[in-house]
């Protein structure tokens, strides 16, 4: 490691070499103030939730493959019409930049180098125009119906303006979460640093420097001054229900996609009402304790809307394996959130970029043991076994194959 004690050199700077999301984490917690990684790294209730997501997709199993020629491969894949070169992206996060300044512009930069999709949240911390721009058309507005929906729909029409093709509404917030970690903290917004929280940051130099150097992080898609109303973050979103799901959907020529969705009866219900695809997420398990995991919700939506319609995935993702497991598990495309942010956190822009440089590899690396060479190949033949439940005593009851040709 160049004597850097798991530094590397690039351009003539240090960097911390990233392999996985857990290398990414470890130093992100140490960089950051308490309050912030809690934050990021925090959920609802017991944060059973996070964990299962977690655990589920690593109770998957992949069947590899031998003697196969791989060579040749192609990571790319279309979702709703277009081409993109990785099967994942970059998940809506609010309040991005509190992971470090300018995080929302790194992952729109990234869009645009890699060819892959950016969320970029109603709460972001750069407007929606300049994240569609700087992301060449890489970018997803995601929409809250916080406050009321006259409001919402201004932003609908904002974003049908800038150019945006893909609007995201998010459903499974009807109230926020409780989230003990941020409740312990005295976490909230719009965002200030109180006196009990002072030692935290002076003990986080790096970041509490860099933040008060790049100026409070703010919520850019709001205005600002004492006549404009913000963004409130506690606010009930319970506008996100069936009629405006109609309406929306008669208003917006775009595509429009459906996040937040485990039930296999809610996804029949979207289908049909026109929406364009469904995003199967538990919203990273910082919404409902009780909630199931992802990867053991996105079999039984698949077999409920048929097999061509098209699924979102995210939750619990944290490698280039989970990527794979997910798409061979029913999904189209796959979307990340917290692993962006600790990458950020742990070595800014690089952060990121070696992160994505190790997913990518991951992938592809996965892809070649099981037997393919292209992304747009995967399907249910290369799981070995996948969770479709727990048992009383919380182990994962598995449904079993035999790999390809089961």
């Amino acid at each position: 490691m160049n004597g850097l004690g798991g530094w590397g050199l690039r351009d003539g700077k240090a960097h911390r070499s990233m392999p996985t999301t857990a290398d990414a984490r470890e130093l992100a917690a140490r960089r950051l103030p308490n309050l912030i990684f809690d934050f990021i790294d925090g959920g609802a209730g017991y944060e059973t939730t996070i964990a299962l997501n977690q655990a589920d997709l690593r109770a998957v199993r992949l069947m590899p493959r031998v003697l196969v020629d791989v060579q040749g491969e192609d990571l790319g894949t279309t979702f709703l019409g277009r081409r993109y070169n990785l099967p994942f992206g970059i998940a809506p996060m609010g309040m991005c930049d509190l992971a470090w300044p300018g995080t929302d512009r790194a992952f729109a930069t990234e869009a645009s180098q890699r060819g892959f999709p950016v969320c970029v949240s109603t709460a972001s911390s750069t407007s929606m125009e300049e994240m569609l721009r700087l992301s060449d058309g890489h970018a997803w507005f995601q929409l809250y119906v916080t406050g009321s929906v006259e409001t919402a729909m201004r932003f609908v029409d904002r974003a049908a303006s800038a150019g945006y093709e893909n609007l995201l509404l998010t459903v499974d917030v009807p109230k926020l979460g409780k989230r003990p970690r941020d409740l312990r903290n005295g976490f909230e917004t719009p965002f200030r640093i109180k006196a009990p929280q002072f030692l935290d940051f002076a003990m986080h130099p790096r970041w509490s420097i860099g933040t008060l150097l790049a100026g409070t992080p703010r919520m850019a898609n709001f205005g600002s001054g004492p006549n404009t109303r913000g963004y409130d973050r506690n606010a009930a979103r319970a506008g996100a229900d069936w009629p405006f799901l109609a309406r929306l959907r008669d208003h917006w020529k775009g595509k429009l996609i459906i996040k937040g969705v485990l039930s296999p009866d809610d996804a029949v219900g979207i289908r049909d009402a026109g929406a364009d695809a469904v995003y199967v997420s538990n919203h990273g398990g910082r919404q409902l304790d009780s909630a199931p995991s992802t990867i053991s919700a996105l079999a039984a939506i698949r077999a409920a809307v048929g097999p061509d319609y098209p699924l979102l995935f995210d939750g619990g993702a944290r490698s280039g394996e989970d990527v794979v497991k997910a798409l061979a598990s029913g999904a189209n495309f796959v979307l990340m959130g917290r692993p962006f942010l600790y990458a950020m956190a742990a070595d800014g822009a690089r952060g990121v970029s070696s992160l994505i440089d190790s997913l990518t590899s991951d992938v592809a690396i996965a892809l070649a043991q099981v037997g393919l060479k292209r992304v747009i190949d995967i399907n249910e033949a290369i799981l070995a076994s996948r969770p479709v439940g727990k048992s009383a005593g919380g182990r994962p009851i598995l449904l079993r194959g035999s790999g390809a040709g089961s």
